[in-house]
């Protein structure tokens, strides 16, 4: 059987919904029973100085440092498998080649899209773009400038030309495991084999003691305060709606957005523990707007669980998460309108009775799809196939 899995993560400068599923991944391994050993290297304080960033440059294309830590790692801990997450900047997809050299198996989970793009979130000025994608290269990046810092487009570009002509995670991972079956076509899309591609969604904790009723009392929206996000346009779907009260849980990115915020806006701040659940509990239905397609937005399956509906754009992961086979547990609207989106509001603010209804099937899609056991399962299945455990 298997007895250890490495886990291996460049963490990002601040903790983030990423950072969250792998240290959840952690504890599910742990508890399917398996010694679960960690490779953590961070970004954090990395981009505070120009020596800083030129380090972050290189270590993206081939860092020696990651490398040896991984080799390191294979001999110290002796894993049954490798289980990779992000590599960039200072682990690097170089440091693939020594779990192939020692002969262990590797599954990657895929987060985002930055396999097919440098950025990872196949967006740019605000909307979806997959220029790189179609063209089979990271030109696109450097020549729209698209981390809007031209030595961090250019290393982003590199990094993954890189990684693509040498063909790291094509000749050393044995299993890429997508969160969406959106992410999945797109690889194949890329050019990565279809048998090697598989999905396996996020997953939360499901309190069966705890299960909101009761319609809410405003329309809610979890995550960063930011562009991105769509955030203006949920701001601006609660001004054309001046009677429904919007509160907004999160911390703020772009300052810009809520220098005039109308008066039914609420910004609720950061919230954990018990105020996040409260939060939850006394929403009507919740509501994100991203302009980028996103992985698997953890704020859906949060909000089910607690049997809150959710409105999103009708692209990316969201259709098939809100809409997927035929079990519809929320609305979707068309990408960046705020106009389709505040009216999407209003219907279903004005219909208490179909926000319970949603709600109820949203929770009822978690329990069978999405809670922490059914997607365990998953992984233990996965895992037994990669190396040959009964």
């Amino acid at each position: 059987m298997v007895r250890k899995i490495l886990i291996v993560h460049n963490d990002y400068g601040k903790y983030s919904g990423e950072e969250a599923v792998v240290d959840k991944m952690a504890g599910i391994f742990a508890g399917l029973g398996y010694d679960v050993a960690q490779l953590r290297m961070s970004t954090a304080g990395a981009r505070d100085s120009l020596s800083g960033k030129m380090r972050g440059f290189f270590a993206g294309i081939n860092s020696p440092a990651g490398v040896r830590a991984m080799r390191e790692a294979l001999d110290r801990e002796k894993p049954d498998l490798v289980n990779v997450h992000n590599l960039y900047p200072f682990i690097s997809p170089a440091a693939l080649r020594e779990c192939r050299k020692a002969g262990v198996p590797v599954v990657m989970t895929i987060h985002n899209f930055r396999l097919m793009c440098p950025t990872g979130l196949f967006m740019r000025d605000n909307r979806p773009c997959e220029l790189c994608l179609e063209r089979g290269n990271e030109w696109g990046c450097v020549r729209y400038n698209c981390e809007h810092s031209m030595l961090k487009s250019i290393g982003y570009a590199a990094r993954n030309a890189v990684a693509r002509i040498r063909r790291h995670y094509i000749d050393c991972v044995d299993m890429f495991a997508c969160i969406t079956d959106f992410q999945r076509r797109k690889l194949i899309e890329a050019g990565f084999p279809p048998e090697r591609l598989t999905v396996i969604p996020n997953s939360v904790d499901v309190d069966m003691d705890v299960a909101a009723t009761g319609i809410g009392g405003y329309v809610a929206y979890s995550g960063r305060i930011s562009r991105e996000k769509g955030v203006d346009l949920i701001i601006e779907a609660a001004r054309r709606n001046p009677d429904i009260p919007f509160r907004l849980a999160g911390a703020v990115r772009d300052k810009e957005l809520i220098e005039q915020l109308p008066p039914n806006v609420e910004l609720a701040g950061f919230l954990n523990g018990e105020a996040l659940r409260r939060f939850y509990t006394g929403a009507r239905f919740f509501v994100m707007a991203s302009r980028c397609y996103e992985g698997f937005p953890l704020a859906i399956l949060e909000a089910a669980s607690y049997s809150r509906a959710m409105i999103a754009p009708d692209h990316g992961g969201f259709t098939e998460i809100i809409a997927g086979d035929g079990a519809a547990i929320g609305l979707l609207t068309p990408p960046g309108d705020a106009g389709a989106l505040s009216e999407a509001v209003r219907g279903l603010w004005d219909s208490p009775e179909e926000a319970q209804r949603l709600g109820d099937l949203a929770r009822a899609k978690l329990l069978s799809r999405y809670a922490t056991p059914v997607v365990a399962d998953m992984w233990r299945q996965l895992t037994r196939s990669l190396t040959g455990e009964r």
